[in-house]
């Protein structure tokens, strides 16, 4: 039997810009991401101010619904986790932020990043634990878990975490290459998801080879890859863009991308397959980025940004059965 996937849309149902933000941040909610309690669904995101010189600083905020996902229970005005110290890895943002329930504690695997001079950013993966029931994180130690090596040059980030059969997985990206498409323009970031195993949460095996092929172009740009076991099947949904000319163009912007495996290792991908596409009009028309999805009561939702990169908020989509 042909696979079928079909998302409805449920629409958008967080806008920064209604409400009180921690550390004075108004604008974006890029990357939602689940932490399921008892009582509530907590959704954190990365949310931005401007620094003293006009540029972006990203820090991480949580809304919390109702279990059904229909109201607003409290929104965070605290700061749920502290940017990096002078020349850390996380100085200038975290963004995403992945959060994972291990029983006793709730872990979280940061993305920290901070400017550079000859190319915009660079990134690095980080790691954090709440003792609070996700309240606040503590993180460990100032320096990341996961940073370039040999075969992973830079820009590794967007991690996402699960448990299975006592293993620990992490999907992420790595940048492969800088590339300039025009003399007058920025260097734009290429980059590419992989995958790596752990026993103990803290040390990663990884072999710097990307698992995801290619349907653009090699410049193909993957970005937040999201893992989920459903009838049998490992599924994965991440976004995908040109590298060059997206800002400007909703043609190249980010799409979301779908791909299946039998054993978390081998990904079969095939975007027609995907159940999702962006809108003729409103608020993900121009694109769908940074989805997230996750089981809640025996049903299946999806978390995504739409356009602007997520700087209106974000929507939510349940998997048609």
């Amino acid at each position: 039997m042909e696979l079928v996937i079909k998302w409805l849309k449920l629409g958008k149902i967080f806008a920064p810009e209604k409400h009180i933000l921690p550390n004075n941040c108004s604008e974006f909610a890029q990357s939602p991401q689940v932490l399921i309690k008892k009582d509530r669904v907590r959704i954190y995101f990365s949310t931005r101010v401007k620094d003293n010189v006009g540029k972006y600083l990203s820090h991480v905020a949580y809304v919390d619904f109702n279990k059904e996902l229909s109201s607003i229970l409290d929104v965070s005005t605290h700061t749920v986790i502290e940017l990096g110290g002078l020349g850390c890895f996380d100085e200038h943002g975290i963004f995403p932020f992945n959060v994972f329930d291990d029983g006793d504690k709730i872990l979280a695997y940061t993305s920290g990043w901070n400017r550079k001079v000859s190319v915009l950013v660079d990134s690095s993966i980080g790691f954090a634990v709440s003792y609070n029931g996700g309240y606040s994180f503590e993180k460990h130690g100032t320096g990341p878990i996961l940073s370039s090596s040999l075969h992973e040059p830079f820009l590794v980030a967007d991690a996402f975490v699960s448990k299975y059969e006592g293993i620990y997985h992490m999907w992420y990206i790595f940048g492969t290459k800088w590339k300039k498409f025009s003399a007058a323009g920025n260097p734009e970031r290429i980059y590419k998801i992989a995958h790596a195993t752990s026993k103990d949460k803290i040390n990663w095996k990884r072999d710097g080879q990307p698992i995801i092929a290619d349907k653009l172009n090699e410049d193909e740009c993957q970005a937040l890859p999201s893992v989920f076991y459903h009838k049998g099947m490992y599924h994965m949904y991440f976004c995908y863009r040109q590298a060059d000319g997206f800002r400007e163009n909703k043609e190249k912007s980010y799409r979301i991308g779908y791909a299946v495996s039998e054993d978390l290792v081998s990904w079969k991908r095939d975007d027609n397959l995907a159940g999702i596409d962006v809108s003729e009009n409103g608020w993900d028309s121009q694109m769908q980025c940074y989805p997230h999805v996750f089981d809640l009561d025996g049903k299946v939702y999806m978390l995504y940004n739409g356009n602007s990169f997520g700087r209106y908020g974000f929507g939510l989509a349940m998997l048609d059965n």
